[in-house]
């Protein structure tokens, strides 16, 4: 299946072709932009505008295979030189603003997650290093938004710029049971013996900072948790360990072992119930994971209550999948610090 580009990347690869305009009064074909794992990517450019001080330029985002809401829409970047040898982030029309904590950004600003910033600076430090404000816009974001959760996490006027690898990868269901099954034989082929399972790229990066293991132990497991434990109930492992955010697989303690959003109902209610057990907070009104754990409790409650649901996600794994090896559970924020986990986690690091 074809692979797409995030949002991030759009808004990065329009930026650079903005400030080509803006520099050097050129108007490139296609434009190629840094990936945060090292490598480029290229894509052509539909359309530029120069005005003033500002100039713009537009990207069509493609999805490749994946089933995006945004797939055809237009990212648009506008840039304009600013005296303070930094990079500023503006929402235009479509692109939405947060407006309460508990998000990767603070209440106040453009709804463009870190990834997507980091991109759009790499971006633009290729042109010159002069600061800019660059202002992002998606004209059928307000629309597109409906689509998504952003009205329920106060993120409003709006799409959020997403993307923490830059790249999208399509959604199939047995392909993606077919990549794990694979992920296993390999696994098995290599001797590897204690196994690492994460949600995505944020728990692999996550595992390898605390945990001394190497990417080889992991496996990126997406949503697909119920199939993942069948599957590694049938191989020979001494360990597993599982890492990842709370709002995934906090999931899992209440037997939920799909984990996409469309295919399960949010953490948040049964963690808030969790929390009852060790604070007097009141965090009925968090709207997300993030937000009930780092705003609603101090860090001593913070670390109480992520301990407490990494034993509750691991007693449900083992009543479940009665095979499996001794398995461990870590739950990390957005930050990709530890919220709390059991055991000893004296994994290593397999040659």
């Amino acid at each position: 299946m074809k692979w797409g580009m995030t949002t991030g990347t759009c808004a990065a690869l329009a930026a650079k072709a903005a400030a080509i305009l803006l520099m050097r009064g050129e108007r490139p074909i296609e434009v190629d932009v840094p990936l945060p794992d090292g490598s480029r990517i290229q894509h052509r450019v539909h359309l530029f505008e120069k005005d003033g001080e500002f100039s713009s330029a537009t990207v069509v985002k493609d999805a490749g295979d994946d089933p995006d809401v945004t797939h055809g829409s237009f990212l648009i970047s506008s840039v304009k030189k600013n005296k303070l040898k930094s990079i500023r982030f503006f929402a235009g029309q479509g692109v939405g603003t947060i407006t309460r904590a508990g998000l990767a950004i603070p209440p106040g600003e453009p709804a463009i997650n870190p990834g997507p910033r980091a991109m759009i600076c790499a971006a633009l430090q290729e042109v010159s290093e002069q600061g800019f404000d660059v202002t992002i816009s998606v004209p059928s974001g307000e629309k597109l938004a409906q689509k998504t959760f952003n009205p329920r996490l106060g993120i409003i006027g709006g799409i959020s710029i997403l993307g923490t690898t830059g790249r999208v990868r399509p959604f199939s269901a047995p392909a993606l049971r077919d990549a794990l099954k694979c992920a296993l034989d390999v696994a098995l082929a290599a001797n590897i013996k204690s196994l690492v399972l994460v949600p995505g790229n944020m728990g692999n990066k996550a595992a390898q900072c605390h945990f001394a293991v190497n990417g080889e132990q992991i496996i990126d497991v997406s949503n697909e948790w119920g199939f993942i434990l069948t599957e590694v109930e049938k191989y020979h492992f001494e360990q597993l360990l599982i890492v990842g955010h709370p709002g995934k697989l906090g999931k899992l303690a209440s037997g939920q072992w799909q984990t996409h959003s469309g295919q399960s109902d949010s953490a948040v209610p049964y963690i808030s119930q969790l929390a009852l057990q060790i604070s007097s907070c009141q965090t009925a009104g968090a709207n997300t994971v993030e937000e009930l754990f780092m705003t609603s409790l101090e860090g001593r409650e913070r670390k109480q209550l992520g301990t407490l649901l990494a034993t509750e996600i691991k007693k449900k794994v083992h009543q479940t999948y009665l095979a499996l090896p001794p398995t461990e559970v870590a739950l990390i924020n957005l930050k990709g610090e530890i919220l709390g986990l059991t055991g000893d986690l004296t994994l290593g690091r397999e040659k």
